[in-house]
């Protein structure tokens, strides 16, 4: 009896539906890649780091100036210390935390926002990201 409960979930086509939508979603968040920046410490990766960061958090609803403050904080932070190749977090004055990670793509380098949380919200997009950015003059590897 156990066993037909346990089948009888794939003969609905509502449930073969989201079975498979979860299948695709799983293989397809593990396409991309996460990367670090090998020059950060260069003045032009770290100005595009710089403003493509700010760029991001200013379209999120964070004002210009807080903005560039934590994108500066940012990039002196993985300057500073090397976390390797990972996702990175920013937590903003707003209440909102941003998720960010490097992709390496041809050879270079983007930046993508796949998640926010502000209080008991959260908004993870793993598919097609929330934002993501060229970065200019940076270089990367996995």
């Amino acid at each position: 009896m156990a066993r037909l409960r346990h089948m009888a979930w794939l003969v609905y086509p509502a449930h073969r539906v989201c079975a498979f939508s979860l299948a695709v979603a799983l293989t397809a968040s593990g396409c991309a890649s996460v990367a670090k920046v090998t020059n950060l410490s260069e003045e032009s990766c770290r100005t595009s780091f710089t403003h493509q960061l700010s760029s991001i958090l200013t379209q999120e609803g964070e004002k210009s100036e807080i903005a560039d403050a934590l994108a500066h904080k940012t990039v002196s932070t993985l300057t500073t210390y090397d976390l390797g190749p990972r996702p990175f977090a920013i937590a903003a004055p707003s209440g909102t935390d941003y998720r960010f990670f490097i992709n390496h793509k041809g050879a270079g380098c983007v930046l993508t926002l796949f998640g926010r949380r502000k209080g008991f919200i959260s908004y993870t997009n793993n598919l097609t990201y929330i934002a993501t950015e060229i970065l200019p003059d940076c270089t990367c590897a996995d």
